[in-house]
């Protein structure tokens, strides 16, 4: 391995901004969850704990690690990075229902002014939210931005600015929040509740987008993205077409395996429920010839 390889490996690019979020966000949700599982919560469970801060890490070592700097060095990297920020990440943090575990802790009184923004009918701020937070609009927003991000002459520019890369890096991270939020059902609830079957439809809608956008970047026969053609030292000697090839596999199926997942959860969710509601009706129809017996004995 060169010494210039090894300088990339080992290089952490500090961001105090991101850093001062992410902590914050992780120290109040273990907060909140600390105190729901005083008081015996569903919300308390250590499967939420542990899927929120994986996600909080995948966003840390996205933005902060070697995988930042080999960005500008490797599209492959690149590839990673935004998976991580746009395939991973928002999963993981959406699954536990984070909201209302964070709330709890805050103050109480911040609780409760959170509490009337988002829920309150007196909210100026709610309609403005379900009106941009529309199921399709999630969907349009998240794949207008991951194609339009991923145009040459964009992505180009990108690595040329850094305020560029940094708000295609914010486009991304929240369009995909949105778009997870619609599928986990995470609160707050805007609009109506999805069914586990229109859950499963939609995520399942997610897929040929990203997958065409893989496959088209996979099969090409030029480079497409021509900045790395530019830069003088190749890591791990990796041609730019080969470099970008498989930076576009990566996209095309872990990316797209990351909705497959998903439906295969969502599945497993609603079977279970659709068992649980059988369970009942089958208790509850049983209900009277049990009270029947005992009245005739």
């Amino acid at each position: 391995m060169s010494d210039t390889t090894r300088a990339l490996l080992g290089s952490w690019e500090f961001q105090p901004i991101i850093f001062a979020v992410l902590a914050f966000f992780g120290i109040t949700f273990t907060i909140g969850w600390v105190r729901l599982r005083k008081r015996s919560s569903a919300l308390s469970h250590w499967w939420r704990l542990l899927a929120y801060w994986t996600g909080l890490l995948l966003v840390f070592l996205a933005l902060m690690s070697p995988i930042e700097v080999l960005s500008g060095q490797l599209f492959t990297a690149h590839m990673i990075q935004h998976l991580m920020i746009a395939m991973f990440a928002p999963p993981l943090l959406l699954a536990p229902n984070p909201l209302p575990i964070v709330m709890w802790g805050l103050p109480l009184k911040t609780r409760l002014q959170i509490g009337a923004l988002f829920f309150s009918k007196r909210s100026k701020i709610r309609p403005i939210l379900a009106q941009i937070s529309q199921p399709f609009v999630a969907w349009a927003a998240f794949f207008l931005f991951l194609w339009g991000w991923h145009d040459g002459n964009m992505y180009n520019l990108t690595l040329r600015k850094e305020w560029v890369h940094d708000l295609e890096h914010f486009t991304f991270f929240y369009s995909a929040m949105l778009l997870w939020w619609h599928i986990t059902g995470a609160a707050p609830v805007f609009h109506k509740r999805f069914s586990y079957p229109v859950r499963i439809i939609f995520t399942i809608a997610c897929v040929p987008a990203n997958m065409i956008a893989g496959v088209v970047i996979a099969l090409a026969d030029a480079v497409i993205y021509t900045y790395y053609e530019t830069i003088p030292f190749r890591t791990f000697n990796i041609s730019v077409l080969d470099d970008q090839r498989l930076g576009g596999a990566i996209m095309w199926i872990p990316g797209s395996m990351m909705y497959v997942i998903a439906v295969i959860v969502l599945v497993t969710l609603w079977l279970n429920e659709q068992e649980r509601q059988s369970k009942s009706r089958n208790i509850q129809s049983t209900a009277p010839w049990k009270a029947g017996i005992s009245a005739d004995s």
